[in-house]
């Protein structure tokens, strides 16, 4: 069982490939092949339809006395998947293509009729505007139409694609800046007048401090009481002079702030450093006497 996967074989020392007889088969031998449908086409005898792409085990030959510039032609014999009939085809090296011969038909494909078509038409033309100098002249007109229309809707495209480009990169450089939006000379012109309204409102009305008008508050380590200023909202004249601010203040206010200001008496400071309280004695000659 091993010997079979064996690739080098032994040969004797006086093998010689010479002395083999040749083998005569038959001149026109037939080989059996595995290929698919090339086309596809319906049977004659039962009208079964085989679709391109089926498989079948064909026989295959080479047609004899028939040849496209030495190249030769192959014949292939096929059975019907249905009655089992015979159907044979060839291959078309003149076209790249294969054509039935026998026992079957093949379908209607409307692309090779198109192309017919177009090469009728086109050859038709050419020998109508060989005879009629006129057709050949309206046959050009109608030609250069197409290719000015063309071009104007290629121009159009090119135009579309960089106005589009301009306002992607206006767009990246919006982005790049912040992206600040386009304002309206409307909005422009309510933004400004608005900016006005609140710089007159900030000079009509401002905060000032009044010392002394709040709640007292201990500061210190001797515990002594220090008046603490009010921020008090003061509404002014909309003009250059600025007037005081105690002709500003109502009566009762003003009589307030007179009154505690008069009774407020400055605070001592005691004195650091009493030389008495160290137990020295300063002579204003220099000398210093230490008491006991």
């Amino acid at each position: 069982m091993s010997e079979r996967k064996v690739l080098n074989k032994y040969f004797p020392p006086d093998f010689d490939p010479a002395l083999i007889p040749r083998r005569k088969g038959p001149k026109n031998s037939q080989q059996v092949v595995r290929l698919m449908a090339p086309f596809s086409m319906r049977c004659n005898t039962c009208g079964e339809y085989i679709y391109k792409g089926k498989k079948f085990n064909a026989r295959k030959e080479t047609v004899e006395g028939e040849d496209y510039y030495g190249i030769k032609i192959f014949r292939f014999y096929i059975k019907c998947t249905l009655c089992s009939a015979e159907i044979t085809f060839k291959t078309d090296p003149k076209n790249t293509d294969y054509s039935a011969e026998h026992g079957a038909s093949r379908n209607f494909e409307p692309w090779r009729e198109e192309k017919a078509v177009e090469e009728e038409d086109r050859l038709a033309k050419l020998e109508e505007e060989e005879n009629n100098p006129m057709k050949a002249l309206e046959n050009r007109t109608i030609d250069s139409k197409r290719e000015m229309d063309i071009l104007d809707a290629l121009h159009d495209i090119r135009a579309r694609n960089a106005r589009n480009e301009r306002m992607g990169q206006s767009d990246d450089l919006v982005g790049r800046i912040g992206r600040e939006e386009v304002v309206s000379p409307e909005e422009e012109q309510r933004r400004r007048e608005e900016e006005e309204d609140e710089k007159l409102v900030r000079e009509v009305f401002s905060k000032v401090s009044v010392p002394g008008a709040g709640p007292s508050r201990r500061s210190g380590e001797d515990g002594d009481e220090t008046p603490a200023s009010t921020i008090v909202t003061v509404k002014r004249k909309a003009d250059d002079i600025e007037p005081d601010l105690e002709s500003l203040l109502p009566e009762s206010t003003r009589a307030m702030v007179h009154s505690m200001s008069t009774s407020l008496q400055p605070v001592k400071k005691k004195k650091s450093g009493n030389s008495k309280s160290l137990g020295i004695k300063i002579v204003k000659k220099g000398k210093v006497a230490v008491t006991s």
